[in-house]
């Protein structure tokens, strides 16, 4: 099955992630917390994790940085640093974020981070597409590295 690009450069796709973490804010902001106190505590270990996930991606992936799913024209195929054990180490750490931020607010809240936990995977296979059609040696590394998003689990 062939996704759609949804823009030239998948903008579409961006468009879709910002509005689903705008709903998980809305559905955090209109029902207040529900949590027990353990769950909150492993929502924000969950966020913190996904943080640090997010932080070494932006990093490691310097110059090539770019919301969309097509990769920059000045950018290169990074391999190394978080690269190294996932793929998309970025789309992972917003996984952790949303999912540690419903639980760190209410049930409700993880619909639209499950939601975005799917767009996301969805992105990135249209993301993957672009970077075999564009890097010789990403066929090599996806084999090479297996995780997608969340190093040893996913």
């Amino acid at each position: 099955m062939t996704l759609p690009r949804l823009g030239a450069r998948g903008e579409g796709w961006v468009v879709l992630q910002f509005l689903l973490l705008g709903v998980l804010a809305l559905v955090t902001w209109l029902a207040p917390g529900s949590w027990p106190a353990p769950v909150r505590w492993a929502g924000t270990v969950l966020m913190l994790l996904g943080l640090v996930v997010l932080a070494l991606g932006f990093k490691d992936l310097g110059e090539s940085l770019d919301a969309r799913p097509a990769p920059l024209h000045r950018g290169s195929l990074r391999d190394r640093g978080v690269y190294s054990f996932v793929r998309h180490p970025i789309y992972g750490g917003l996984v952790l974020i949303a999912f540690g931020w419903a639980l760190r607010s209410n049930p409700w809240a993880l619909l639209p981070a499950a939601a975005l936990a799917v767009e996301l995977d969805l992105k990135r296979r249209v993301e993957e597409a672009f970077l075999v059609a564009r890097y010789e040696g990403y066929a090599d590394y996806r084999a090479r590295v297996r995780r997608v998003f969340i190093p040893g689990l996913w």
